[in-house]
């Protein structure tokens, strides 16, 4: 979440980090195994997702429970359940589920393939293992005989891998709303030609908070992590764009993650000088945002199995 040689990563948390020469040279020296999820890694993958997305947009997370519900949808592509493994460690994770685009006037449907959660170890991530998956998964769905791949995403990462902003192919949410995280991958020439409408995923991508406390319930418990409210951007910005982002939805710093550096500047009115200022600012706070200035590549072998 091919691919055989290097690849960029996607972490959901620290994907923009960066590491020293003597960890690149360890790194080259290991082997990463991808492979098929198995029902003996069910409980370990949850346990990985919740780690990994625990505190990255809200207190807590509901990642971890959509993976477990996804394994009984039919919408599973099971082909594209994979997990990474480092020294016989889990360490990533990757699933993919069909979806479709509707066009609301007619009501026909186009099926796409849809993935999601990518997850990676926490202290695993900006290693590369995130990025292998991706290509790995994307060349496996077009193997498969899949067309398109639609997914709500990190804007400013995914376009690495291809995507681009799925409004500019006449794809947009449910109701027609648009934004620069819903984006859009032909994995084929042509694989979205004609494709125009309402992106839908499956159901289990809605849960109900009862629900995901319930099945929280059942992990070790841990508190809840603590957001940076705006105020502590306060003064660090100009007064009218403080009050803008907020006028964007943003009570929290970590609500940026869902943004593009492009729609911040373009709400908030910042220009890039301002918009430098605000990724400094996040970064002090341990909130990579922006594309990065560098990717983080695995550079081990890759195994398939």
């Amino acid at each position: 979440m091919a691919p055989t040689t290097h690849s960029h990563d996607q972490e959901p948390r620290g994907q923009f980090a960066w590491w020293s020469v003597r960890r690149w040279t360890t790194l080259a020296a290991v082997t990463m195994t991808i492979r098929r999820e198995g029902p003996a890694d069910h409980r370990a993958v949850e346990e990985l997702t919740r780690d990994a997305f625990w505190g990255l947009f809200a207190p807590r997370c509901d990642e971890h429970l959509v993976v477990h519900l996804l394994r009984g949808s039919p919408a599973l592509v099971p082909e594209l359940d994979v997990v990474a493994e480092v020294d016989g460690e889990l360490v990533g994770h990757v699933v993919y589920s069909r979806a479709r685009v509707v066009e609301p006037t007619t009501g026909a449907e186009h099926p796409v393939l849809t993935f999601g959660p990518l997850s990676v170890r926490p202290d695993r991530q900006g290693d590369g293992i995130g990025g292998a998956l991706m290509r790995h998964t994307l060349a496996a769905a077009a193997e498969l005989g899949h067309r398109a791949v639609v997914v709500y995403g990190h804007p400013d990462y995914y376009p690495r891998f291809g995507f681009r902003p799925a409004a500019a192919v006449g794809i947009t949410a449910p109701g027609g709303a648009s934004f620069d995280a819903l984006m859009a991958l032909p994995l084929v020439p042509g694989g979205l030609d004609g494709v125009t409408g309402e992106f839908h995923e499956d159901p289990v991508f809605v849960v109900d908070p009862e629900r995901v406390a319930e099945f929280d319930r059942g992990f070790p418990p841990r508190p809840d992590a603590v957001l940076h409210p705006m105020e502590v951007i306060e003064g660090r910005l100009p007064a009218a764009a403080t009050q803008r982002l907020r006028g964007l939805g943003i009570g929290h710093l970590e609500d940026l993650r869902r943004l593009s550096r492009a729609e911040v500047a373009a709400g908030a009115g910042l220009d890039d000088e301002a918009s430098d200022a605000l990724r400094a600012l996040l970064a002090e706070h341990g909130i990579p945002w922006g594309s990065p200035r560098g990717h983080s590549a695995w550079t081990g072998a890759v195994d398939v199995s």
